[in-house]
């Protein structure tokens, strides 16, 4: 999903950082540590953010994702969870099998997008009247508050701040899951499917899903076993610890979102890119926030659109750069960018105007007030490895 990286949600009264389970062991294994949504979390281990990202993309790297909000939206008086759910988001949330895992967004009354989410019907024995929600950091505290609101007496929120998530992502993820598991059909679990396995006496939910690219699986687990757990998984000779420094760019090459960044409260999900998460009945039917400007701009096109840009040259172009037409015109604003390791150059992303979205077009960035030549690319810049049976 769309991590973001902004506010302090997660602050204690005082002020502090909060620390998630494992801040302890990131200490023992020498990370560097920064301010992330509140948090206090590792941007980097010795290996360095170059290595960490391509141990990732060549073997397996373990991420501290407990920062991010994890909760069950429970049914009232016995009614299915997932149609109240349907009226703060655009996807389909009521075809959801048990075990099966949708990708979404909250929408405001003009289309945009207050955050993303993570949503799972999870397996019959963790209850058929619940589903199982992962929101972002550093919204977490205002999505909550908002599904109580306008979902009451219809869905019960219950939070999970008792468990901890770890991602672990790379092509031999899954065989280090599996290990630790004992479970070979970890290996063979659908892409976005949820599965169960038991750790030290303890259940953890397993989902075949992730924010790099990359095959791999989010492991929910109690935060009494988190240490252990990341430890054993650590244990295995493929995979390695990696900071937010790669996580920033091994998603940025995969062309995923980063919530306040690429997409926000004025971005809806067609200028983005996220039709495909829009289910084909909530398409026709509506019945969410902003439906009307969704639906005329999937039927008509957007006035802009989130592309890839590559820079020529070797040089950046980061978040707030301007773009600019070939004959100087602005016509949109870089919203991510850096270096891609595995691309082997800068990459970025941004929105410009429709008519110059098509990859191909020739632009300019204006690059500390020089103006840049670069083109409009079709993301991703390093193609998916997800799990496709």
């Amino acid at each position: 999903m769309a991590e973001s990286s902004s506010d302090t949600t997660g602050m204690s009264a005082d002020g502090d950082l909060s620390r998630t389970p494992l801040h302890a062991l990131h200490l023992e294994l020498g990370a560097k540590m920064v301010p992330f949504a509140g948090y206090d979390m590792p941007v980097q281990y010795p290996m360095g953010v170059l290595k960490e990202h391509q141990h990732c993309r060549a073997a397996a790297g373990l991420f501290d994702v407990s920062h991010m909000g994890q909760a069950w939206l429970v049914a009232e008086a016995g009614e299915d969870p997932a149609a109240p759910l349907e009226m703060l988001v655009p996807a389909e949330i009521q075809a959801l099998k048990p075990g099966r895992q949708r990708y979404t967004q909250f929408t405001n009354g003009a289309g945009g997008i207050l955050d993303d989410l993570m949503v799972t019907r999870p397996v019959g024995e963790l209850g058929a009247d619940r589903l199982y929600l992962v929101v972002n950091a550093a919204c977490k505290e205002a999505d909550f508050a908002y599904m109580s609101e306008k979902l009451a007496g219809r869905a019960r929120l219950e939070r999970l701040d008792d468990r901890a998530l770890i991602a672990v992502q790379g092509p031999e993820a899954a065989a280090a899951v599996a290990h630790v598991f004992d479970d070979r059909d970890l290996t063979t679990a659908p892409f976005m499917s949820q599965s169960l396995g038991r750790f030290a006496g303890e259940v953890c939910w397993l989902s075949r899903s992730g924010y790099t690219g990359e095959d791999g699986f989010e492991i929910s687990m109690p935060t009494a076993i988190a240490e252990e757990l990341t430890r054993a998984l650590l244990a295995v000779e493929a995979v390695a610890p990696i900071g937010l420094g790669a996580r920033d760019s091994l998603r940025l090459e995969a062309g995923l979102c980063l919530y306040g960044h690429d997409i926000d409260t004025g971005t809806t999900p067609v200028e983005a890119g996220l039709v495909w998460s829009i289910g084909k009945r909530r398409r026709g039917e509506g019945g969410f926030p902003g439906a009307e400007t969704i639906q005329a701009q999937i039927a008509d096109g957007a006035p802009r659109r989130r592309v890839g840009i590559r820079p020529d040259g070797r040089a950046p172009a980061r978040e707030g750069v301007e773009i600019s037409s070939e004959s100087g015109e602005g016509i949109g604003t870089i919203t991510s960018g850096g270096f891609g390791p595995s691309f082997g150059g800068p990459v970025a992303m941004g929105y410009v105007r429709a008519d110059h979205a098509e990859p191909g077009t020739a632009v300019r960035l204006t690059v500390r007030g020089k103006a840049q030549p670069a083109t409009v690319v079709a993301l991703p810049f390093v193609p998916a490895n997800f799990y496709r049976g």
